[in-house]
């Protein structure tokens, strides 16, 4: 159904000189048509309609799976953010916080430098479907400072835009 090419001659050329994951997104949700993805080597084949949420979660297990990671720890400023064990350390100190407060804090520290309007920090921390006000984002920030201490200063407030992460 695509121009000049349909997916399964993609599909062909693409397993030809790859082994590059492959999700086969298609209108065809007949058996035969996902069975016959698998043999040409497809890793996932979703039908439509499909949930974002499925898609995006079926993205992240095949990229664990091919690419699989050592204990990621993200280091800045003297914060310690521990990926796989979901941990926050100042100054080698554990710092408690709740998902939602861990989740907002390594947007942040992953987007350092970036000044991230309220709305596209909703967006990914929060997901598309919070419906809340984006003021809620405020008092999280006010906690995470707190849970900071001194290092609550690199999450900077750009008015009437949204925050930034920055170390200086």
């Amino acid at each position: 159904m695509m121009p000049k090419l349909d997916g399964w001659s993609v599909l062909r050329q693409i397993r030809q000189t790859s082994k590059v994951p492959i999700i086969m997104l298609t209108a065809r949700g007949e058996e035969q048509d996902e069975l016959f993805g698998f043999e040409l080597g497809v890793d996932e084949y979703i039908s439509k309609p499909f949930s974002p949420k499925i898609l995006v979660a079926r993205v992240e297990a095949i990229l664990n799976r091919t690419n699989p990671k050592a204990n990621k720890v993200i280091e800045c400023g003297g914060i310690e953010i521990d990926e796989d064990g979901r941990t926050v350390k100042v100054d080698g100190k554990i710092v408690e916080m709740s998902l939602r407060e861990y989740e907002l804090l390594k947007y942040l520290v992953d987007n350092k430098g970036i000044a991230l309007p309220r709305e596209k920090i909703l967006n990914n921390v929060w997901n598309y479907d919070y419906y809340g006000d984006s003021r809620t984002i405020d008092s999280h920030i006010k906690k995470i400072r707190h849970k900071l201490g001194k290092k609550g200063k690199y999450i900077e407030t750009m008015r009437g835009i949204g925050y930034k992460f920055e170390v200086r």
